[in-house]
């Protein structure tokens, strides 16, 4: 049996209407959006008494999702610290590929997002940054030049 493909990635949050709309204005879709409890969940999960609500969003082609999950009980656990370095073990950030980075970063601005670094070019193949959007969620992006 081989690997079919990556499904989606989980983030945690715990303001789901402003990190939709922070992913929304990057370009992705809302797929679906409700809540999740019952025995089930907390089966898989390995956590009990959940209550939660998701919400899925894909990317335009299809290929890609990102799943949102605001949990009611038991409450998020932050980790420390909160404000960690790109060196930090674990997953760091999500990549997308825009056509247009410099627009792309001026719309997220308006949801409060701010660039990590600076915008930079590598070579005559990208432009490529990486924003810090609502709760501290990194997204990176990658405008291909050639």
């Amino acid at each position: 049996m081989a690997l079919q493909r990556m499904d989606n990635v989980l983030i945690v949050v715990e303001d789901l209407d402003a990190v939709i709309s922070f992913f929304v204005e990057l370009g992705m879709e809302l797929e679906g959006r409700g809540p999740v409890e019952g025995r089930w969940v907390e089966r898989v999960i390995g956590v009990d008494d959940v209550r939660q609500e998701i919400a899925m969003l894909r990317t335009p082609d299809g290929h890609s999702k990102i799943e949102l999950a605001m949990f009611h009980t038991p409450k998020a656990i932050r980790p420390e610290p909160t404000d960690a370095p790109a060196n930090t073990l674990g997953i760091r950030r999500v990549m997308f590929a825009v056509d247009d980075i410099e627009s792309v970063v001026a719309r997220l601005r308006t949801h409060g997002a701010e660039l990590v670094g600076e915008l930079a070019q590598y070579e005559e193949l990208y432009k490529l940054c990486y924003v810090c959007g609502p709760e501290g969620i990194i997204v990176g992006l990658a405008e291909q030049l050639t």
